[in-house]
């Protein structure tokens, strides 16, 4: 599939009435887990397209422009709707969280797997035990506060157990920072690659950071509040990875070329036929995004979209969602490993003085007063034991026990 290649409507013709926007939920009853996924994504997607012109118009003084951007924003916002309108009323903030780290997890360990630049990897690989920490604290909150099983919300997809504890994910903002990529030395999947997980955990940061005040008990405010800041870090590093030398026309094109590569791969992994068709639609109206915005690049920039993509804008194979267990219990060795400065290093190998101590003490003060350690606490007191759901034992042994909180682990020396 080449979107370049692919004939388009005239974006005018795209917008549809509200009717068309005020979809029909899916049933969280018997939604497939990989749907709810999908809808979380692509709603984070679109988030970030429309922020990405708004941003723009904001900074540009050409009204002829701002108003090209217009038309392409106003579809934006329309497909936006229809997805955010596929999520249940009776589904909750949690168990919809719950969709959010499943999401986190499982796209990651699939981004990582294709990744071919090493560096980049190291980064996914990094968060991706962050984000596998954070489903394991918003699962047992379920379980504790509403004795709800997120298995049930995560089907056999996904294990749930501890990874990087979160009061160990807390580090000094300067060592969040990444290196820059150049677009033009790395491969085009690597491109869409970051473009993809800077918007899902972009809009998972403002998820909780939205969701946190309105939660219904004080626990879960305060574990929102927690894992909002790390989403923040997330945010940072992979923020940091894009090329600051593409410009804002560059930029446009490639977030359309990245919405179209996903609904595209959403229409070839949906098994909801209903919800199929919403992807196949959303993917044609990108197609007139795409092609407009190659429009702008050519008139207002000068350049082409094959400057962009010189290997010839092919898409590659579709991202489709399936469990990725094997190759998270194989990261879960690195977990010791905390950031420093544009690199990483295990815990036990930084000087005494290194600034993650100092920071991490500071920020958190005792750690169990915390959130995110509370949580387990509490659910080890009401039901003898954490909720996880494994295949097999954990297999870091410091991390193995159900029946107590490991806080130390990349965070105390000899952990």
């Amino acid at each position: 599939m080449n979107p370049f290649k692919e004939s388009e409507k005239d974006i005018r013709k795209n917008y549809k009435n509200f009717q068309s926007i005020n979809v029909k939920p899916y049933d969280k009853e018997t939604v497939d887990p990989y749907t709810r996924v999908r809808t979380i994504l692509m709603n984070g997607t679109e988030f970030e397209a429309i922020w990405n012109t708004a941003r723009f118009t904001r900074h540009c003084p050409n009204n002829e422009v701002r108003r090209d951007m217009a038309l392409i924003r106003r579809g934006e916002q329309q497909q936006q709707k229809r997805i955010a309108n596929l999520n249940p009323r009776n589904e909750s903030i949690l168990e919809h969280t719950i969709g959010y780290e499943q999401l986190a997890v499982d796209l990651t360990a699939i981004l990582a797997q294709r990744e071919k630049n090493e560096y980049v990897k190291h980064q996914l690989d990094f968060a991706l035990l962050e984000d596998f920490a954070h489903l394991y604290r918003y699962a047992d909150l379920l379980n504790f506060e509403k004795g709800i099983h997120a298995e049930k919300l995560v089907g056999k997809y996904t294990e749930i157990m501890p990874g990087r504890p979160t009061v160990a994910e807390a580090r000094s903002p300067e060592d969040d920072v990444r290196f820059y990529i150049n677009n033009y030395l790395n491969d085009p999947v690597t491109r869409l690659n970051i473009a993809i997980i800077t918007a899902a955990e972009q809009q998972t940061m403002n998820y909780y950071l939205n969701v946190a005040n309105l939660y219904d008990s004080e626990l879960g405010r305060k574990l929102y509040s927690e894992i909002a800041m790390i989403e923040e870090q997330h945010v940072t590093g992979y923020g940091c990875l894009s090329d600051p030398g593409t410009d804002m026309f560059e930029c446009m094109v490639m977030h359309e070329y990245t919405e179209a590569y996903l609904y595209w791969s959403c229409y070839n992994d949906e098994k909801d036929a209903r919800i199929k068709d919403i992807w196949l639609m959303h993917f044609e109206e990108e197609l007139s995004h795409l092609h407009f915005a190659c429009a702008m690049l050519e008139r207002y920039d000068g350049k082409v979209w094959q400057q962009l993509f010189p290997e010839g804008g092919d898409f590659p194979e579709p991202l489709c969602f399936s469990e990725q267990k094997s190759y998270i219990r194989e990261v879960l060795r690195s977990v010791r490993l905390t950031g420093r400065a544009e690199s990483y290093e295990e815990v036990d190998k930084l000087p005494d003085n290194f600034r993650f101590f100092s920071y991490n003490r500071g920020v958190q003060g005792n750690v169990k007063g915390l959130a995110s350690h509370a949580v387990i606490e509490k659910t080890i007191g009401k039901f003898g034991r954490d909720y996880r759901v494994e295949d097999k034992a954990h297999p870091i042994r410091a991390l193995a026990d159900s029946k107590s909180v490991n806080a130390d682990v990349a965070r105390v020396k000899g952990a």
